[in-house]
């Protein structure tokens, strides 16, 4: 087959593009590499800023791509909004999509409408971004993703191509049931990809003496993913546990760096407020180590699993938090067990092979 995938969300796109490649397919990537992640594409298409001169130049570089985005058996969009443009020009672009290749698929693999919408409902999910015990949580960045996916053009365009694309596929469970009761025929679930031919795993074979936790902080994103609560509950189980434990923070470091402390530890501590392990998660399972995040029943239902449960399920409970971190410290003679099993739940789940051939499957129907 020959594909197009259009945009880029945390390495999702550049890896599955690695899959289905190692399958035989032929793949065109064309993003902005994620901003300064600057993940591998083929066509760059990136805005620097919103300067007016810049933005003529970001529509010209769009325009002058275009007809190397024609004649593709299948366009996945990685978001409705998938170019840093006003609806309404996204609009006639996706619409120069549709009309130009055989099929087009919509990734439900980040913010947008119908997710949003399922939260702020407050029906689907036992707690969400928005909301936590049956309140809402009002924040500055909450109010201005509900301006942005309820209240602006952003939602009718996103259930523009919602209804035009010939198929959606979501990446989490969030996303699955957000789409689902409004498109039960065209949504799909599938794992998200991890490359387990580059990582390297390292499994923890021995019973440590100090069980050592690393959290990743972002500062303007840990009250998005948690690591705000998070991290003052680790503080207060390592004070308990001083000689059994140890807290390693990165706070906004390099990725190389990032990449040094993660490997120093047993325990990736990811987000919060999430059902379901993310790309950050599933790619240090890959290496052996073991994830405290969201991943709850629904998430491995979903997948189908019910022999191995590798990753410490997180939900926003303080105390729930801290008696999973003791009851890891406390016996830490499970975490070489665990450490084989996250190995083993990525190769059943998201080798970036098997995830390729999936979407095959899913686009071929």
């Amino acid at each position: 087959m020959n594909i197009l995938l259009l945009g880029e969300y945390s390495n999702l796109h550049n890896t599955l593009a690695q899959g289905l490649r190692a399958l035989g397919h032929n793949v065109t990537l064309a993003s902005d590499g994620d901003g300064w992640k600057n993940y591998s594409r083929d066509i760059n298409i990136s805005r620097k800023d919103y300067s007016i001169i810049n933005t003529i130049k970001y529509i010209y570089d769009i325009v002058k791509a275009l007809p190397k985005m024609k004649g593709y058996d299948v366009v996945q969009i990685i978001n409705p909004l998938f170019f840093e443009l006003k609806p309404s020009l996204s609009k006639y672009i996706f619409d120069f999509l549709k009309k130009h290749n055989k099929k087009i698929f919509l990734g439900a693999f980040g913010v947008d409408h119908y997710w949003v919408k399922t939260c702020i409902e407050n029906k689907t999910f036992r707690y969400s971004d928005f909301y936590r015990d049956g309140k809402f949580i009002d924040t500055d960045i909450n109010r201005q993703v509900i301006n942005e996916w309820i209240k602006s053009d952003k939602a009718t365009f996103n259930k523009y191509v919602a209804e035009r694309c010939d198929g959606i596929i979501a990446c989490l469970y969030e996303y699955f049931v957000s789409y689902k009761p409004y498109f039960p025929d065209k949504t799909h679930y599938i794992s998200l990809p991890i490359n387990t031919d580059k990582l390297k795993a390292d499994i923890i074979t021995q019973t440590p003496d100090v069980v050592k936790f690393f959290i990743g902080i972002q500062k303007h994103r840990s009250q998005v993913k948690g690591t705000d609560v998070i991290y003052e509950v680790l503080k207060e189980v390592n004070a308990r546990y001083p000689d059994k434990s140890e807290v390693i923070k990165a706070e906004s470091v390099p990725y190389n760096e990032y990449v040094t402390l993660m490997r120093g530890a047993h325990i990736l501590i990811d987000q919060l407020y999430s059902y379901t392990p993310a790309m950050n998660a599933l790619t240090a399972m890959a290496q052996g180590l073991i994830v405290a995040s969201g991943a709850e029943p629904e998430y491995y239902e979903l997948e189908d699993e019910h022999q191995i449960h590798p990753i410490l399920n997180i939900t926003p409970d303080r105390d729930k938090i801290f008696t999973t971190f003791e009851d890891i410290i406390l016996n830490p003679q499970r975490i070489p067990e665990l450490s084989v099993q996250s190995v083993e739940f990525i190769n059943r789940h998201d080798d970036y092979k098997k995830v390729a051939a999936r979407y095959i499957e899913v686009w071929n129907r």
